[in-house]
């Protein structure tokens, strides 16, 4: 009978691209994720994977498999949460990243309930204004905001992300309100780093318009902070400046042409068959929390 503590050994090597990061995953030492990996290949007669010090593929063997493997994992996943209540039957750690503001002002609120629900886990959250490659960082989870034309890892679409044109009324006041994209040529743009372009949808086109301005940062927060202090304008997401909307110290700018590209809010993770529960599940609450009317997003 194989043993389905190294079956988890393979799996975790195969979505964390190394058996350093799978072991960090199952909190065991690289040796005895190495010991384990080669008892499997004893077990099943064959070896699974090609390993180097610097890479680690799976072999034709392996690729026939992982699939098997990751089956067993579900199986006993499922088999063990038929005969546990639904709120204990998670246990260990659920390792996630966020960027700042979306993790401090909707992923953090949303822990506590979480392990209310799930006693048994715990939950560690990383926040970055960076992208963060989680397979090397060992995390189980990133919710990421863009656009995502190219992915090598899964996603999956949680909710749509609106953005829009923001800035102070003393700033309006004094500068004007740009009417079309191609105005804020004129304006003064709070951008991220690295950023020289806006983009707009504008009569089922996109348009790349130029823009400029005194202050540039890698964080979204610096630039929402520096946009209330009438710096300039900035491109922030609705969810972020729904309070100072409401209160007035931000106004939206409604223009005649063009309408910030939209973004979407993206749950990514390494594994593509097998999603563990501890994973499936906090999604699957973000994006009741993201939904929900009075959640996180404004409404339509």
């Amino acid at each position: 009978m194989i043993n389905l503590t190294n079956v988890a050994v393979l799996v975790e090597a195969v979505g964390a691209g190394s058996l350093a990061a799978a072991a960090r995953r199952l909190r065991i030492t690289p040796m005895l994720a190495s010991r384990r990996l080669a008892e499997l290949e004893e077990e099943v007669g064959a070896r699974l994977m090609h390993r180097t010090t610097r890479s680690l593929s799976l072999t034709v063997e392996g690729e026939a498999f992982l699939p098997h493997a990751e089956a067993l994992l579900e199986e006993e996943a499922q088999a063990r949460a038929s005969v546990r209540p639904a709120a204990t039957g998670l246990t260990g750690t659920l390792r996630l990243t966020a960027s700042v503001p979306f993790g401090r002002k909707v992923v953090a609120p949303l822990v506590p309930v979480f392990l209310q629900d799930h006693p048994g886990l715990q939950v560690d959250l990383l926040l970055s204004d960076s992208i963060v490659d989680i397979v090397a960082q060992g995390l189980d989870l990133a919710i990421r905001i863009a656009v995502l034309r190219d992915n090598t890892l899964v996603a999956r679409r949680l909710a749509d992300n609106p953005r829009g044109l923001y800035a102070s009324p003393a700033y309006l006041a004094e500068h004007g309100i740009p009417a079309t994209p191609a105005e804020l040529v004129h304006h003064r743009c709070l951008m991220l780093t690295g950023t020289s372009h806006w983009t707009f949808l504008a009569g089922g086109r996109t348009v790349r318009q130029r823009v400029f301005g005194p202050f540039t940062s890698s964080s979204v927060e610096a630039l929402h902070q520096a946009c209330l202090g009438g710096l300039g304008i900035a491109m922030l997401s609705a969810w972020d400046v729904r309070e100072e909307v409401a209160i007035g110290h931000l106004l939206p700018i409604q223009m005649d042409a063009g309408v910030p590209e939209p973004l979407a809010i993206w749950a990514v993770y390494p594994t593509v068959r097998l999603t563990p529960p501890k994973v499936r599940l906090f999604m699957t609450a973000l994006e009741a929390r993201l939904r929900q009317p009075g959640g996180a997003l404004p409404r339509h």
